[in-house]
């Protein structure tokens, strides 16, 4: 087994595609912070600043509306195969993303890592 790490890096705002920009312009409002869409993934409306070092948005999704939260780490099947071992369940996969369903019901996305590299190497745990 190798050692890896893993931080908890965004908060996701999942809204279904209809509402998104509504959500996207409520939380805005209500958290203070600017609401900005990347043309690159234009269904991510980021609230940069919301919380600091981690990355808040609002995800337009053809699904119900929840929040998940994004695990960044240095080595995805190492952090998948650690959370199902706590007893998560895979769901699916998209690109580089594994969607894990946490017991209780709630999604987490394991990702590969997005942040600062000096974020990540200061706050990431480190795990066997």
């Amino acid at each position: 087994m190798t050692m890896h790490r893993s931080r908890m890096y965004a908060l996701i705002v999942d809204a279904p595609d209809r509402d998104a920009p509504q959500a996207a312009r409520f939380w805005s409002q209500a958290l203070g912070v600017p609401a900005r869409v990347d043309p690159a993934e234009p269904q991510f409306t980021s609230l940069a600043g919301a919380v600091d070092g981690l990355a808040v948005a609002v995800q337009s999704v053809d699904d119900a509306p929840r929040v998940h939260i994004d695990i960044e780490t240095d080595d995805v099947d190492a952090e998948v195969d650690r959370l199902v071992r706590l007893g998560a369940t895979e769901v699916s996969q998209w690109l580089q993303c594994h969607v894990l369903k946490a017991p209780g019901g709630h999604l987490v996305c394991v990702i590969p890592v997005h942040s600062d590299p000096e974020l990540f190497a200061a706050t990431a745990r480190t795990w066997e």
